[in-house]
């Protein structure tokens, strides 16, 4: 039996990216659960990058993973439009605030003036110009291909079954097999939490949520130059695609188990309801409509690092909505961490120590 380096459980954006990173220094063994990789999270994403998704201490994992996204190709302009209601200023004036010193270009403008059709209640706008659409099956794809270029190893159909701590390392046993690696890292998203049980390693508390989208058609068509628009108080957003449709979400967070999310009616209807209380366009049609798992540790932050008590157990977890748009920095601190190096200069503007599962007291 091949003794593995490190063993990654979950081929999702966060293992793939991982994976390209510490093949070319280790054995590298990537188990997927489902069929084919990035089944739940990573192919139902919304798929934009914004530097101010996910607050102020995410926001330094996602500008250093910039100008990787821009140097492979996987971003393209769109911008981000962020409004209010008459009502909600000092929600504009904290958002502000939060950034302020971050280098994130933020500019108060008239949403009125950026967006035909809008209603009267929303008085409040803040133009967030490096928003960019994100090429999310290109960049999994990519990780993939690196991870295995470097010679790691991928096997699907491979649901984590026991793991079991011995001496120098870990046994695992998968329906695809049996499997030895001395450091097992554990980048499962949802089923993080489950992981971590079947190592004997205390839970964090990782919990999915359920988050819908919708494809729709209005009358009149978007106008060509839109951006994302989002609720600063978070209760939509929606964002133009080909053939003049818009991706719709009412931004809802669903309590769920780790399952195969579906999208349910309410929800839907939800979405299309805030919307029609945002712009004058009629919804004509909706096309399509799906649901993705997010899941968040208990501060909101993501999890990267090994287990204060679970010796050789990495964690690379929690990523919520904005794993795929942190991963090339995500990946690269998380690597260092595992391999015991420096961090690459791209990293300056982040704190590793932020990220620890040490944070939390289990």
């Amino acid at each position: 039996m091949i003794r593995w380096d490190v063993a990654i459980v979950g081929a999702g954006i966060a293992g793939a990216s991982l994976a390209a990173e510490l093949a070319p220094h280790a054995r590298v063994l990537l188990l997927e659960g489902e069929d084919r990789p990035g089944y739940h999270a990573t192919g139902r994403s919304a798929a934009f990058w914004s530097e101010t998704y996910g607050g102020p201490f995410v926001q330094p994992l996602t500008t250093a993973s910039g100008p990787a996204l821009e140097a492979g190709g996987f971003l393209a302009p769109l911008g981000s439009l962020h409004i209010a209601r008459a009502g909600e200023k000092p929600a504009v004036d904290a958002f502000l605030a939060e950034f302020e010193g971050s280098g994130v270009e933020l500019r108060a403008v008239d949403p009125r003036e950026a967006l035909p059709g809008l209603r009267d209640e929303w008085r409040y706008g803040v133009l967030e110009p490096s928003c960019a659409y994100i090429d999310v099956g290109g960049l999994h794809a990519a990780g993939l291909a690196a991870a295995r270029r470097a010679g790691a190893e991928l096997v699907v159909s491979a649901e984590l079954q026991a793991a079991q701590r011995a001496p120098g390392g870990w046994h695992l046993e998968t329906r695809a097999g049996r499997f030895e690696a001395s450091v097992l890292v554990n980048a499962a998203g949802a089923w993080a939490d489950s992981v971590a049980r079947l190592a004997g390693v205390a839970p964090i508390g990782i919990q999915p949520y359920r988050r819908t989208m919708v494809q729709i058609r209005t009358d009149p068509a978007p106008p060509s130059a839109l951006p994302l628009v989002a609720h600063l108080a978070g209760s939509f957003y929606f964002k133009p695609e080909a053939g003049g449709r818009l991706w719709l979400s009412p931004h809802d967070e669903i309590p769920t188990d780790a399952c195969d999310a579906a999208p349910e009616a309410i929800d839907v209807a939800t979405a299309i309801d805030r919307f029609e209380h945002v712009v004058d366009w009629r919804v004509t049609a909706l096309e399509h409509k799906w649901a993705g798992l997010r899941s968040f540790a208990p501060d909101r932050l993501p999890v990267y690092g090994f287990d204060a008590e679970g010796e050789g157990f990495f964690w690379c977890a929690g990523q919520g909505g904005f794993g795929i748009q942190t991963a090339p920095a995500a990946a690269r601190m998380a690597a260092a961490l595992l391999l015991g190096r420096t961090p690459d200069p791209s990293l300056a503007g982040v704190d590793p120590q932020r990220y620890l599962p040490g944070r939390f007291a289990r």
